[in-house]
């Protein structure tokens, strides 16, 4: 099994930038596929970014050339650099990882075994 902590969210002003970070522990991230996903109340979860291990990222429409998603194997992380911030991007963002993920499912949350807490982010007018 993998434990997901995230953090870096806060409170910034729209334009800014934040960067999330997802630490890992129990196995190394290489050996799974992950994503960030974000929530907001009474709203269904939402894919942001990721994809599958050695493959490259997949974004949502909505954060496309906005947002990035890295992995640093040897510190057993991921990030979210997020640019250019919007209101729309306030919510609760959750790391989350598999190990059997396919392609076509990278955006489906019920394809994903491991969750993090998640980490708030606000965005402010």
């Amino acid at each position: 099994q993998v434990q997901l902590v995230e953090s870096g969210g806060g409170l910034v002003e729209t334009g800014g930038s934040l960067t999330l970070s997802c630490a890992a522990s129990g196995r190394t991230v290489s050996q799974y596929s992950m994503s960030w996903f974000r929530q907001v109340p009474g709203k269904e979860r939402e894919f942001v970014a990721g994809g599958k291990v050695r493959s490259r990222p997949f974004y949502a429409d909505s954060v496309k050339g906005r947002f990035t998603i890295t992995r640093d194997n040897a510190k057993n992380t991921i990030y979210l650099q997020m640019n250019s911030l919007k209101p729309d991007d306030s919510a609760v963002y959750i790391c989350a990882a598999s190990s059997t993920l396919i392609t076509s499912s990278i955006g489906t949350a019920s394809a994903y075994a491991y969750w993090g807490q998640g980490t708030q982010v606000t965005i402010s007018d």
